[in-house]
């Protein structure tokens, strides 16, 4: 895991060596153990490694033959494709990851990337084709962004790299934070930073260096294609051989490995996959609240860790640590993404910083095998709807009223979210009917100025997601939603789970995440991975003789839930009014004062209101006001 830099300058001027150094400063916390740089008149790397693989020989940038690369990942099959390449002739001079990503460019030009399973983005310098290649990941796990203007193409792993540039000011992107209120995070290629962009997952960047066109790759894409031949039995076995290789090949590792462990299904899965292969001790990692149950799975962790003799080390955050942290975790994050558990999840990671280097966590069970409770409201009223016009949109009777009944208990911590929706016209289109439910804005918009709501257009937002939601092609309602899931929410939780982690000099692996894995998923037919509305149906059947029941039968589903609204009217409170009262944030004209004064001492239990103000507002002083 690491971090780099890339400069183009346009005009053919040599890179400046102190600006390209100071720039890859900003991100010392991605790489501490080594740093390396290239500067080739106006093409200019600066890379800084955390050593995790080949620790001797795997600096970088590296240079095969007319190929540099500065590369930020891992790639888990290297050493297969590395066998593959020896027997087609090529010679390594490392045991890295590093030097079988370039050989595998050399060997396959474009189509590499196909071939490669792992967490990357990459820069490669093509001196024959006199060519740029940056490229991200099928899910975007690794972060990846870039500015293209008259005189500069930059690339980086985090943003804040970018902004020493003389050439970029950091302007807030207007129309992206009225995305950030709605979904939480900013849809597409665009950022919260104007004229910032993400390379997108699954695509590639080719910069021709005579003309500066970039063309753009989109590489990789879920197909729904139902495979009606195979069996539930089938796909069981296949899934169950699938999560233990992905979980094998991620062990794969120069130094100690560990795993995040909350105690919910997913982290539980990697947690025992991992342990059963690993040589030696594992350690797991978990947090939880003094502020009581609610806010505690502890126990849970401490079950499964006691299965398969696991070595747990816990944290207990406090409200002095969020106060304390949370204008520093601003810094890391470089754009306010997700909720909440973003505090949690950082102080999860610093402790495990402290006993291993490489961490494990269940990141992506969610969105792949259908586990949010709003797929249940969203298949209640599509039950409804089929019931009453003795019909179905969806070409297929998936869930019926009297099979989603068993089920309804998912939605008891989820009571806020069904009273929203059903406020709402029933019986959409299924994207109106999902926008709903993804619409995280609705209920506060007294929070808001009436200037700022004038400037609020949640028809282009909708017309914008909706292009994003119907794309696939496929009619299941289930496919819809769960692959928006996977292409939109999905990289915006992998952008906390690399920062945290980052910040503290961890790398974090998500073995869940494998697009092996998600293929079999999508040409799986939809009922039997969604079955009676059961979340992660499919997933269930398939490690049923690996968990606990305990763990296998909840029904309490929690994520990482944060006492926020607790704090808010106790030690925490005076903290949220000197932020987002202050004068600051009123002459932002986002933000009614009177109307937050009221809601600081009124946020519901887990609501992510207060959060993502606050989240903005740090953002701001953060990055655009010191700027």
């Amino acid at each position: 895991m690491c971090g780099f830099v890339g400069i183009n300058n346009k005009s053919g001027t040599e890179v400046d060596a102190s600006l390209l150094s100071k720039m890859a400063s900003t991100i010392n916390h991605r790489g501490p153990d080594d740093e390396g740089f290239l500067i080739e008149n106006n093409i200019g790397f600066y890379h800084k490694r955390l050593s995790i693989i080949d620790l001797e020989l795997g600096h970088q940038p590296m240079t095969r033959g007319e190929l540099t690369v500065v590369y930020n990942g891992e790639i888990y099959n290297y050493k297969e494709l590395r066998e593959d390449l020896k027997k087609a002739g090529f010679r390594f001079h490392t045991n890295s990851d590093t030097e079988v990503l370039l050989a595998m460019y050399e060997a396959y030009g474009y189509d590499f990337i196909k071939k490669l399973n792992g967490m990357f983005a990459f820069l490669i310098y093509d001196r024959r084709k006199k060519q740029l290649i940056a490229g991200r990941d099928h899910f975007g796990i690794k972060p990846l962004y870039y500015v293209n203007n008259k005189e500069y193409i930059i690339f980086a792993s985090e943003i804040k790299a970018i902004l020493p540039h003389p050439s970029v000011t950091a302007e807030p992107n207007l129309s992206a934070i009225n995305e950030y209120f709605t979904f939480q995070y900013i849809l597409d290629k665009e950022t919260l930073f104007k004229n910032i962009y993400k390379v997108l997952p699954g695509h590639m960047l080719i910069i021709d260096l005579e003309s500066n066109e970039i063309n753009t790759i989109k590489y990789w894409d879920p197909s729904y294609k139902t495979d009606t031949h195979h069996t539930e039995e089938f796909f069981i076995c296949e899934l169950r051989n699938l999560l233990e290789h992905s979980v094998e090949i991620q062990l794969r590792s120069d130094v100690p490995v560990g795993a995040y462990l909350s105690g919910g299904l997913d982290s539980s899965i990697v947690t025992l996959l991992a342990a059963k292969k690993y040589s030696s001790k594992f350690k797991t990692f978990t947090g939880a609240f003094y502020e009581g149950e609610d806010y505690d799975e502890s126990s849970y962790a401490k079950t499964v860790a006691e299965s398969c003799g696991a070595e747990i080390f816990k944290v207990y955050p406090t409200v002095n640590d969020f106060i304390d942290i949370m204008p520093k975790l601003s810094y890391y994050l470089d754009e306010p993404v997700a909720g909440p558990g973003v505090f949690p999840q950082y102080m999860v990671s610093r402790l495990a910083s402290k006993e291993v280097k490489v961490v494990l966590g269940g990141q992506g069970g969610d969105e792949i095998f259908g586990g949010y409770a709003r797929y249940i409201v969203a298949y209640f009223e599509q039950a409804l709807k089929g019931a009453i016009f003795e019909n179905n949109e969806e070409g297929e009777h998936i869930v019926s009223l009297q099979s989603i009944i068993p089920n309804l208990p998912y939605l008891k911590n989820y009571i806020p979210m069904f009273k929203e929706f059903t406020k709402m016209e029933s019986f959409e289109p299924m994207d109106k009917r999902y926008f709903h439910l993804v619409d995280r804005k609705n209920g506060s918009h007294n929070l808001f100025t009436q200037e700022y709501q004038k400037n609020y257009n949640r028809e282009s937002l909708f017309k914008k997601f909706q292009k994003l939601f119907n794309h696939p092609d496929t009619l299941s309602y289930y496919n819809k939603m769960t692959h928006y899931d996977i292409l939109n929410n999905l990289p915006a939780l992998l952008h906390v789970e690399d920062r945290v982690s980052m910040a503290v000099s961890l790398e974090s692996r998500v073995p869940l995440i494998d697009h092996r894995i998600v293929e079999l998923i999508a040409s799986m037919p939809a009922s039997m991975k969604f079955k009676g509305a059961e979340m992660k149906y499919i997933l269930k059947k398939c490690v049923d003789n690996l968990l606990p029941n305990t763990i296998l039968e909840r029904k309490d589903k929690m994520g990482f839930p944060v006492p926020l609204h607790i704090w808010a009217k106790g030690s925490a409170q005076q903290f949220l009014k000197d932020v987002l009262l202050s004068k600051q944030c009123r002459e932002r004209g986002i933000f009614d004062t009177k109307a937050v004064e009221n809601h600081i001492c009124n946020e519901r239990a887990f609501g992510r209101t207060l959060w993502g103000m606050l989240s903005l507002e740090l953002w701001f002083r953060t990055f655009i006001d010191k700027s």
